[in-house]
């Protein structure tokens, strides 16, 4: 396979994917037809230099892969709302901080779910568990249970499977360039849904390394502990971009080990997707990326 620098994600009814410095969504409207829109973005790694120094690069990107995730399903679910548009204009500033107040309560509900709810588990069994690197462990454990009981518990609802469809589509779309194939809807069903540059792989990696560094934290206040495993968190999430970047740049068999359980994951997180939905992933990625060229490219190299 050879790196594309294609990324994206599900939105509602539809894909967004993005190729350096744009980003296209496309959504399947509810008349059947379907939309797509283009637009630049912008990094603060190119106005800061020390923003693209490995670990605050990723620290970065997961911050802006954020807020453009929100922005992107904001604008899918537009698409399946009775309201006028006009009405919708003058909401337009109410609706930004909104979604900045929804954003912000997921951060501090996930934290609050897989940072600390597994934490005071551990030390709750400080008696019959007296070894601290022990619990350690157990608090780990813990912290992935929750997310496989918790992404196993949304996969359950018929929405969020319609949106795993879509993830499947998107994944489908960037592996059969990366494979050198032509994006038809033909070529893209039979590539694989499973990829390890995937968002799902990068939060396992997020709670694996956080049983790592957690593992070395020596403090004896609990508070103090809560505390320093919160501040952590950018710093955890800035090892785990680099871990998925080398994984997906890489292929030998120590990646291939590292990356088996996030790929595990991936299947409560991708379904296959109908061609229908493979048509709305084609056009979000020819609306940003050249994949003839690539291809062509990628045909040149093999020959």
């Amino acid at each position: 396979m050879r790196y594309s620098k294609l990324g994206g994600q599900a939105v509602i009814e539809g894909v967004m994917m993005k190729h350096e410095k744009e980003y296209s969504v496309a959504v399947r409207k509810p008349d059947g037809g379907i939309e797509v829109t283009k637009k630049a973005t912008s990094s603060i790694r190119d106005k800061y230099k020390i923003a693209s120094l490995p670990i605050i690069r990723g620290m970065v990107i997961f911050a802006e892969s954020l807020s453009t995730g929100m922005k992107t399903l904001n604008y899918s679910a537009s698409f399946f709302e009775e309201e006028e548009k006009e009405a919708k204009e003058k909401n337009e500033k109410k609706e930004s901080l909104v979604m900045g107040l929804v954003m912000l309560l997921a951060i501090v509900l996930a934290v609050g779910i897989f940072v600390i709810v597994p934490f005071l588990i551990s030390e709750a069994l400080k008696r019959p568990v007296p070894s601290p690197q022990l619990r350690g462990l157990i608090e780990g454990v813990i912290r992935v249970a929750l997310f496989v009981a918790y992404v196993k518990l949304i996969s359950c609802m018929e929405d969020i499977k319609r949106v795993f469809m879509y993830h499947g589509a998107e994944h489908k779309c960037i592996i059969c360039i990366e494979k050198g194939r032509p994006l038809t809807v033909h070529n893209v069903m039979r590539s694989s849904r499973l990829h390890r540059r995937c968002g799902t792989s990068f939060i396992f990696f997020v709670l694996f390394v956080s049983i790592i560094l957690f593992f070395f934290i020596r403090v004896d206040n609990p508070v103090e502990k809560v505390i320093l495993r919160i501040l952590l968190m950018p710093v955890i999430a800035g090892i785990s971009y680099e871990i998925i970047r080398l994984a997906g740049r890489t292929d030998n068999i120590f990646i291939r080990i590292i990356s088996a359980p996030g790929m595990w994951i991936q299947r409560m997180t991708t379904k296959e997707p109908d061609k229908g939905m493979i048509e709305v992933a084609i056009a979000a990625v020819e609306a940003v990326f050249d994949w003839k060229s690539f291809v062509r490219g990628e045909t040149e190299k093999e020959e």
